[in-house]
């Protein structure tokens, strides 16, 4: 990243951050993935318990190893033996202290996009644990809602659908079928394995603080 790519970036992420901050949403900027994770360990407590959904953006960043370090009574779903004990670990997330994602999408007006096919994800973010931490990469930062649903529509569903093995239209065509049809947000296939099935815009907040996101100087996840 260049000097003017790098301010360019610096100064979209600060926008965004402060725009978040309007709406009663902590907002961190970090220059690493490294930074990102320091700024999680602080906002964490040891022994509590925590969760978190589906993430590239944890893995890629090292949040998720800091996750499993230990220190937490990690509700981790990837040690299910069963399905069922999956659905069990999703509803015991609801009292959870603190739930750790990323986003699909942040606007520069500080709004935060999620699409969701099970929805627990977007579940959690909205009702239950006490804290929810977003950690998000510059790549993700749109200028409103509507290229928000356009960027999962292109750049978040269809590597995430081929990831899962879903077998829907857009891991063959790179795109959600309604893209070159005109369709709006909730457009799409009618697929069994379809991820897009619930749309959740986090706006202002009553419970000020209640979600922080920690936007980072990389590119993270899809």
């Amino acid at each position: 990243m260049n000097d003017i790519v790098k301010r360019t970036v610096t100064r979209r992420l600060e926008r965004t951050a402060e725009s978040l901050r309007k709406n009663n949403i902590e907002a961190y900027i970090a220059e690493t993935s490294a930074e990102a994770v320091k700024i999680c360990e602080g906002l964490l407590k040891d022994g509590e318990t925590i969760s978190c959904g589906g993430s590239v953006s944890l893995a890629e960043s090292g949040v998720l190893d800091l996750m499993r370090s230990g220190r937490y009574n990690f509700l981790d779903r990837s040690t299910a033996s069963d399905r069922a004990e999956v659905e069990k670990i999703y509803r015991e997330t609801f009292s959870a202290d603190v739930f750790l994602t990323s986003a699909n999408a942040v606007t520069e007006n500080g709004e935060i996009y999620n699409v969701d096919g099970n929805s627990n994800r977007v579940a959690a973010i909205c009702f239950g644990p006490e804290m929810v931490i977003f950690v998000v990469g510059y790549n993700k930062i749109v200028r409103n809602i509507d290229e928000a649903f356009l960027r999962v529509k292109r750049c978040a569903a269809p590597p995430n659908a081929d990831r899962l093995n879903c077998g829907t239209p857009c891991t063959e065509t790179g795109e959600c079928v309604s893209v070159k049809a005109g369709g709006d947000m909730t457009a799409g296939c009618r697929c069994e394995g379809r991820i897009c099935c619930n749309y959740v815009v986090s706006a202002y907040q009553r419970k000020k603080g209640r979600m922080k996101v920690i936007l980072v100087k990389e590119e993270l996840g899809f």
